[in-house]
């Protein structure tokens, strides 16, 4: 007999494997490689926050590759790409584009602006006054923009890799508490070592690496990965070390104001990311610890006190590791 076309079911397309996500997430991170040089871990931690459709902050230096690095990923990925070079006297509108009126049908149309692209390249973030930075809130956390009363949804995906130079350098502003805690995780590039900076010198003897980098994963490859993250499991006893660490970031002595919730799931969310990265289904604790300090370290605000002695947030996180119980481990 045969089958009733009406009610057959369809065969569901096979969702990706902690090993798929793993060759994946090596494609991007060999294809970066070739144009960033000797910072492998750092561009495994840009390629995760893109995994996690999380936003990155990149903080450090002029000159240490931080805007190639989010050229080369988008140019890996094969995603739209903009640049936003942030300035004192840059207002909102030149973030998210501006409603102009047209005499010829004498109504306004809207330009969009920059913020219109899958990978944003916010550079040299903290240039920019704080009610520009603001700007970016509403994209940054729900994927859409409004101008003029009028809302409109952004691009899948959706990334804003910005880059900070240290807050001591002439011209820049501090970035609000509010938007560094939409940052899912925060990158400090560092000083290349001599022998990678030598292998820097002979890339760019005659041309940039960047001309020759292909793309190397499809759209829709991305977009499957990414929604494969969430399959992860994450075992109650490593969620509950999750938030074991995120009230020790509220309840330590140095610190004025810690993590909030939005900081559990930044680590939640990476942590899926690194063990489906490292080819597996499951969290194990030394994912949660790996990623500890570059999802929380920028949430938490130190105390007046502590920062007299120069006691800064990532040895509060490092405290907070070592005073905090291991799932599986007894208490000394």
């Amino acid at each position: 007999m045969s089958e009733n076309p009406r009610t057959a079911t369809r065969t569901p397309r096979a969702q990706p494997t902690a090993s798929s996500v793993q060759e994946l997430a090596e494609r991007i991170v060999s294809a970066v490689s070739q144009v960033i040089l000797g910072k492998r871990n750092e561009i495994r931690l840009t390629t995760l926050g893109l995994l996690c459709r999380g936003h990155l902050l990149l903080e450090d230096i002029p000159g240490v590759g931080k805007t190639m690095m989010a050229k080369s990923l988008a140019k890996a990925v094969g995603c739209s790409f903009s640049r936003i070079q942030f300035t004192p006297d840059m207002l909102p509108s030149d973030i998210t584009g501006v409603s102009i009126f047209n005499p010829k049908s004498r109504e306004f149309e809207f330009r969009a602006g920059p913020i219109m692209a899958q990978i944003v390249l916010a550079d040299e973030i903290n240039r920019a006054t704080p009610k520009t930075q603001s700007a970016l809130l509403e994209a940054m956390e729900e994927g859409q923009m409004t101008v003029d009363g009028v809302t409109y949804r952004l691009s899948n995906p959706f990334l804003i890799l910005a880059t900070q130079n240290p807050i001591e350098y002439e011209g820049t502003f501090p970035l609000p508490e509010a938007q560094l805690d939409r940052f899912l995780i925060r990158i400090k590039m560092g000083y290349p070592q001599p022998q990678d900076e030598l292998r820097i010198l002979a890339s760019q003897q005659y041309q940039h690496p960047l001309q020759n980098l292909q793309q190397v994963v499809s759209l829709q490859e991305l977009l499957s990965v990414q929604q494969a993250i969430k399959d992860v499991y994450v075992a109650k006893e490593v969620q509950q070390y999750i938030i074991n660490l995120i009230t020790a970031s509220r309840r330590h002595s140095d610190v004025y104001l810690g993590s909030s919730p939005r900081g559990s799931l930044a680590l939640f969310r990476t942590a899926q990311a690194r063990a489906a990265m490292s080819g597996r289904d499951f969290v194990i604790p030394d994912d949660v610890k790996a990623l500890a300090e570059v999802t929380l370290a920028h949430r938490i605000i130190v105390g007046p006190a502590a920062r007299i002695k120069n006691i800064t947030t990532r040895t509060i996180v490092q405290d907070i590791l070592q005073a905090t119980p291991v799932p599986g481990a007894s208490v000394r």
